[in-house]
């Protein structure tokens, strides 16, 4: 399988995971997005088309913190900061969308750090 093909699979799982799943005012949609290099994970209310709160592994508070941007370690720390920021502006439950992805490893971090930090899904 080459990469195309890939790629194509991972649009097909995003789309069919995004058909189901909806952010509204009262639970705004967490929308997680791993690259190689780095994770980005962000609050959304699909309804106004606005997002409400954003954390990633390129964050300059985290960034002097992290060894590797790419690791669990830096998930679990965006993650965290994530719930930080959503407590902040008042968000206590969310519908989390991994993005097509498999829940385990780096998805998985963030969001059982998310959870820890007070965000209900």
């Amino acid at each position: 399988m080459n990469t195309a093909d890939k790629v194509r699979q991972l649009e097909r799982r995003r789309q069919r995971v995004r058909h189901v799943i909806m952010g509204t005012a009262e639970r705004p949609r967490l929308n997680v997005f791993r690259s190689s290099s780095h994770i980005y994970a962000q609050i959304i209310d699909d309804v106004k088309g606005t997002t409400l709160v954003a954390a990633s592994s390129l964050d300059k508070s985290l960034r002097k913190s992290l060894n590797s941007t790419g690791s669990i370690d830096a998930a679990k720390a965006v993650g965290k900061l994530l719930a930080d920021r959503a407590t902040a502006a008042k968000l206590t439950t969310v519908v989390f969308d991994r993005g097509g992805r498999m829940y385990h490893g780096r998805i998985k971090a963030l969001a059982d750090a998310s959870r820890e930090g007070g965000l209900q899904f």
